[in-house]
């Protein structure tokens, strides 16, 4: 293997571990940066929440198409609503929104925060004193980590609608025969486990595209390629993280 790429591939992780140390550094001062916070939650959590909504719902309605159609006639019906329940808890609700979010809001952060590196705005910030990692990184960080769990249980309660829809319009299956399979067989680790990945989800988005957007160099083409880049590794983690966390966690 090429030294120069072993040496590129180390570089790179030593520094993104790096600008996670300096953003780790700077979370005791979130109690002063708690409108910054807030405010970044109001961006990444609730304006991601329309597409979010959208695409459970109809994730909700093919997951319940799809296991009403391969197994139906085959098990009861009470088990249509607990292979829903499975699937989006487990898989599909933390892992297709942390891609949604992915997809909208690292490249936001990166092209945002790149914008700022390349006008030099970072530099005006520093030069009056305020600390850039303090004042762009970390808000955006914590927000990640707070806006993507609760994304997660939004998209789940909005799948199981979607999936009831389709039982009850498309099967003729009684709602509250639905809502019952919801619970069987339901263990809590089902649940926190999604909800885990979708915190490891919240800390790569964060992370690479407040990254991506402090490395940004070129002008308006870096500003682009940092947001694609931003976009490519918080999707590629994303799925790594979803095969960890499903190795230990179930």
């Amino acid at each position: 293997m090429n030294k120069g790429f072993i040496e590129s591939v180390f570089g790179y992780i030593g520094g993104v571990c790096l600008f996670l140390w300096t953003i780790i550094t700077k979370l005791y001062q979130v109690p002063r940066s708690f409108k910054l916070i807030v405010n970044q939650i109001v961006s990444m959590g609730i304006g991601s929440l329309p597409i979010v909504v959208v695409v459970s719902l109809f994730m909700g309605m093919v997951t319940a198409y799809q296991a009403a159609l391969q197994v139906g006639g085959y098990m009861p019906e009470s088990y249509l609503g607990m292979a829903v329940a499975k699937a989006l808890m487990i898989e599909l609700g933390p892992l297709l929104t942390g891609l949604i979010v992915a997809g909208r809001v690292s490249s936001s952060l990166a092209a945002e925060i790149g914008t700022m590196k390349v006008t030099e705005q970072i530099d005006a910030l520093e030069s009056l004193a305020v600390d850039p990692i303090r004042y762009l990184a970390m808000p955006r960080f914590v927000s990640g980590l707070i806006s993507l769990p609760i994304l997660t249980v939004i998209s789940e309660l909005v799948g199981f609608f979607g999936g009831g829809l389709c039982a009850v319009l498309l099967f003729d299956i009684r709602p509250i025969v639905y809502i019952e399979g919801l619970r069987v067989n339901y263990f809590p680790h089902e649940l926190w486990g999604g909800l885990l990945k979708a915190l490891c989800f919240g800390f790569v988005i964060a992370l690479m595209g407040t990254y991506y957007g402090f490395t940004t160099k070129g002008g308006a083409e870096g500003v682009g390629k940092a947001a694609t880049k931003a976009v490519v590794s918080a999707s590629i983690l994303i799925l790594f993280f979803d095969f960890l966390i499903a190795w230990i966690v179930f």
